[in-house]
């Protein structure tokens, strides 16, 4: 019976390692990105003269959203891969925050990007509010604040929990 144990057990720590098809695709749809990136900033350079101010503001923050989003793919694969896989071996150059993200952590820096991603899309929509009914800018304002509002509450559990900077979890302070 403690072989059958130990096998299954090893199955199923072995099992990590299929997270690994998740992280390459995801670095695979990185550079797909990258490439749609250099597209949109291609297009910037090419048209910054015939650009008004509100245009080039707007075309700025779409480029800010882009390496935002592109910041949290690779704070995905790091960390996920990190927390879930394998430790990476020392190299040089070596991410200062490698190995400090637990889940709870990397939860709350993933909301908070969307939160930051969320509110760049919104000041392009209010940049541009004359597209947009009243109706569209109250719905586009309220799923933003339910990000604001779920960012919160996840950095909230994350500090109840005993994961935020210091480890000392706050229940114990009351």
């Amino acid at each position: 019976m403690k072989r059958l144990e130990l096998a299954v057990e090893s199955i199923i720590l072995a099992s990590r390692w299929l997270l690994v098809v998740f992280y390459l695709g995801l670095g695979l749809a990185l550079a797909i990105y990258a490439m749609s990136f250099a597209k949109k900033l291609y297009e910037f350079i090419s048209k910054v003269m015939i650009l008004d101010d509100t245009d080039t503001i707007l075309k700025i923050l779409g480029l800010i959203d882009a390496a935002l989003v592109a910041s949290l793919v690779v704070m995905v694969i790091i960390s996920g891969y990190e927390n879930f896989v394998s430790r990476f071996d020392e190299h040089e150059g070596k991410v200062h925050w490698l190995g400090t993200i637990d889940v709870g952590s990397l939860k709350v820096k993933v909301a908070s990007t969307i939160v930051a991603i969320s509110s760049i899309h919104l000041l392009q929509v209010f940049l541009n509010s004359s597209s947009y009914s009243t109706e569209q800018l109250m719905w586009l304002t309220l799923i933003h604040l339910t990000f604001v509002l779920s960012a919160l509450m996840l950095a909230y559990i994350d500090r109840l929990m005993g994961h935020g900077k210091g480890g000392k979890k706050v229940s114990e302070d009351i």
